[in-house]
């Protein structure tokens, strides 16, 4: 069983301020859609019309 001295010693460590997201991950998060959409444009949608529309 844990003691309350167990339970108090390993709450030291834990200092979350709450749920928000860093602005670092916001930012990856919108590097990867911005790639994500450029690679779309530029290299499957010309790709897609060759494999369709020619023989």
């Amino acid at each position: 069983m844990a003691t309350e001295n167990d339970i108090q010693s390993e709450n030291q460590f834990h200092n979350y301020t709450g749920n928000r997201i860093p602005w670092y991950v916001r930012f990856m998060w919108l590097g990867f859609w911005v790639l994500a959409i450029v690679y779309t444009i530029r290299f499957l949608f010309p790709a897609v019309q060759v494999e369709l529309f020619q023989k």
